[in-house]
Order: structure tokens, then sequence, then C-alpha cells
């Protein structure tokens, strides 16, 4: 059944989450900027090793919706919660912690140009060396780079590689520091489609082997399609209706239709 316009969904537990605590909470949260009201109320839950897609048209609040989840952004009003800690209650230290435990892959991938792979792997260890856990930061650049089946790109500079690498190498930094949560932000824009399948199936792969969660933003409705447990329309600043792909896609709300009608463009 689709839910919509704050109603209650059951999906989360109809996939095998019932009795699990949900690891990020987002509760009636507001935001905005100025005049414009860009989150009026929105809710969500994250459960274990669940991918849960939110799509929303450009401007609609996706990527503010992701910096709230860290304090990037402060809320307004309402609850955050990640890992059962109030976002809104953390010292800056507690709060430094907390976000090694939530990783991100970026629409750009974000890797620093003047460093080699290596050097982008190991600059977040460098930042934060008690999650290397006692093990050899050259094995753990090694396994990571190997998860995406980049290991022979270890030398190599990020102009060197093509647009796919970068974001394998992209995902490999994320994952060197062990999340349980994993935020994606348009994972497969720019890429061609069979690039950007290959990053979904690596992403499907992730999830199994280091039973991560999954918030993703995206456009791309076949990548919503195959990686998908859960998908959250935000429209007007809620969440409007959620449901699985199936169940969205057959849904007779003519907004929740237009999803499915035609791909919006990315957010610039």
């Amino acid at each position: 059944m689709v839910s919509s316009t704050n109603s209650v969904h059951t999906s989360a537990r109809d996939s095998g989450n019932s009795g699990q605590s949900p690891l990020i909470v987002i509760n009636n949260v507001h935001k905005s900027f100025g005049t414009n009201h860009v989150l009026r109320g929105f809710d969500l839950s994250l459960y274990p090793n669940e991918n849960v897609v939110i799509l929303g048209k450009s401007g609609s609040g996706k990527s503010v919706l992701i910096k709230c989840l860290v304090r990037l952004v402060n809320v307004d009003a309402g609850e955050v919660s990640v890992l059962g800690k109030s976002i809104t209650d953390l010292e800056q230290k507690e709060l430094d912690i907390l976000r090694t435990e939530v990783g991100f892959l970026f629409q750009g991938s974000a890797l620093y140009d003047s460093m080699t792979v290596r050097e982008n792997l190991l600059f977040p260890l460098r930042r934060h060396p008690d999650r290397m856990r006692g093990q050899d930061p050259e094995m753990l650049v090694r396994n990571a780079l190997k998860d995406v089946a980049l290991e022979h790109t270890m030398d190599l500079m990020p102009a060197e590689l093509s647009g796919g690498m970068k974001r394998r190498v992209a995902l490999a930094r994320t994952l060197i520091l062990q999340p349980k949560i994993i935020l994606y932000d348009e994972p497969t824009s720019g890429l061609d489609p069979m690039t950007a399948n290959e990053i979904i199936q690596l992403m499907l792969k992730i999830q199994r082997e280091h039973q991560t969660a999954s918030l993703i933003i995206t456009h791309d409705m076949d990548c919503a399609r195959v990686i998908s447990n859960r998908i959250i329309i935000l429209y007007q600043g809620i969440n409007y209706a959620e449901g699985t792909y199936d169940e969205l896609s057959q849904s007779d709300d003519p907004i929740v239709r237009a999803f499915f009608k035609e791909v919006q463009k990315p957010d610039s």
C-alpha cells in the first residue's frame, strides 16, 4: 500500500525490519532559508540493511535534508536522530565521532585533485586514526580499493581516471572508515548507462558485504527501481508518498505518477 501525506507506512516492517530500531529517525523537521520554506514537517526512518531512495524535483530540499542529517545545516524545528543520538544535542567532538559512522558519496566524487588515489584514501584515516583499529593503513587502502575492483589505480591521479572510476574511488574512500550508514547524492549522474549499472551493482554488493544502510538521492529511475527497498517522495517539504517502486509506480496520484513518467534533471 502506498502511503502519502503523513499517513502511516508499513513496508519497513514488511521488508524484515520488524523489531529493529531505526538507524536514522527524522521527525517533523522544518528548515527555511528566509521565505523559502524547504522542509515543512518531513519524516523519515531508515532501518538496518535498508536502501531508501528519496525522489524530489530540483530544489525540493533533498540535499538540504542530507546536510541536516549530519548537522552541516541546523534544523529550525523537529528532531533528527542518527544511531540513537540526537544530532542537535551533540557537542562538536561527539558530532565528529558520529560523522565517522556515516559515509558520503558526493555527486561529483569530490576527490582531491592534487593527491594520488592512495593519498585520497589515506586522508580520512589520518583525520580519524582511531578508526584504523590497529590495522595497517596501507592494507586498509588496498582492501578498500579491492572492494571496488580498482587496486591497480593506487598510484594514479584523479585526472587519470574515468568518471566511473572516480566514483568507485570515492566509494572506496567512504568505505575505508567502515560506516554503518552511507548517504549517496546522485551516485549515477553523468555516467553512461553501462557504467551507471556497474555503480548500482557495486552499491548492492557493498550493502550485502558490509551490511550498510543507505539513503540515496537520485533522479535515475532505473537506479531507484533496482536499489530501493523503499522510495520516499519529497514534495512541498513533506514526505508526500512512500512505498516500494512497484507500489508507487502503480499509484493513481498524479503527483506520484509524474515521477515515473519522466526523469527530472539533477539539482544544479
